[in-house]
């Protein structure tokens, strides 16, 4: 005799999986993983940008160098392409269309080669800036770095230059009768104001250019638009007495203007603050920092998008 014995069936459920139910971004944090290339904190990226101070330096340095180094002049260049510009300008708007409005050729000569010397150091910063992000995308995708060290170094770069530039600068002022006082001093102030705000724009500008590439085809008109606006061949209060007084306050205004008045009001003799606008070195610390911060945090604001496509 046998006997079976029926049990009841059980039921046995598969465990839950301890991740089930959560998100990629609640399963990444459970794990401590974190977005490669995320945007750090504002102070955490001037931290980094801080730590790689030699690299930024380094970096202005050997695009200075590289820049010309297929020129057989190498880089006297630097100076030789300011001082052509000015020589055309002199033909055209001194000699031709008289734009100098009863200035003396010893002034005149030093305000317009100071005008385009001073004008070419923001030029070439915008430019360099367009191209920050999108011409060197090799090494912002090979390297992880802040990018902002891009267009940062090449405002150096160009701030370098300029310098290199200012002793041929200095030459022709003295050339022209207006020698080293007092008011040179001013040089150092007028300098770091503008390299501020050329940092500013080119970071706007590394930002802007880095999604849109075509906008350096579309800055050298923009530029040239700006450099016939802002005085460099014609004093600006002298040129437009005749017409309405906003006209003049508008163009004068202009941070582009401001910092060349500036040069010019430190350089040369004759010309004077009757040339200037009313609180003209406010206005010059104002744009600078207004560009300065407000174009880093700008640029800061796409950290992660520089690259991606």
């Amino acid at each position: 005799m046998s006997e079976t014995t029926h049990d009841a069936p059980v039921a046995v459920g598969a465990s839950a999986a301890p991740d089930e139910g959560l998100t990629a971004r609640e399963l990444a944090e459970k794990h401590g993983l974190s977005v490669s290339g995320a945007r750090p904190s504002l102070i955490e990226y001037v931290r980094q940008l801080w730590d790689r101070r030699h690299f930024i330096l380094a970096f202005s340095r050997a695009k200075l160098t590289a820049q010309y180094s297929q020129a057989k002049l190498g880089q006297l260049w630097q100076v030789a392409t300011p001082l052509l510009n000015a020589a055309v300008y002199f033909f055209i708007f001194g000699l031709l269309l008289e734009a100098d409005r009863g200035m003396s050729r010893e002034v005149y000569i030093p305000f317009l080669v100071t005008g385009v010397f001073v004008f070419t150091f923001t030029q070439s910063s915008v430019m360099a800036g367009v191209r920050a992000i999108s011409g060197n995308l090799g090494l912002v995708r090979a390297l992880h770095f802040p990018r902002a060290s891009l267009p940062i170094s090449f405002a150096l770069q160009q701030l370098q230059q300029l310098l290199f530039s200012m002793i041929v600068l200095f030459a022709i002022t003295i050339g022209f009768g207006h020698y080293p006082d007092l008011s040179w001093l001013l040089i150092v102030p007028v300098l770091v104001l503008q390299f501020c705000f050329n940092t500013g724009l080119a970071l706007i500008m590394a930002r802007a250019g880095a999604k849109t590439p075509d906008l350096a085809q579309l800055m050298p008109f923009v530029m040239r638009t700006w450099m016939y606006a802002s005085g460099v061949m014609f004093s600006i209060p002298i040129f437009l007495e005749s017409k309405p007084a906003w006209i003049s306050n508008v163009l004068q205004w202009n941070p582009a203007a401001i910092y060349m008045d500036l040069m010019r009001f430190s350089l040369i003799d004759d010309y004077s603050s009757k040339y200037l606008p009313d609180h003209v070195w406010a206005a010059a610390g104002g744009w600078a920092v207004l560009f300065a911060l407000g174009g880093f945090v700008y640029f800061w604001k796409a950290e992660e998008r520089y690259g991606r496509g």
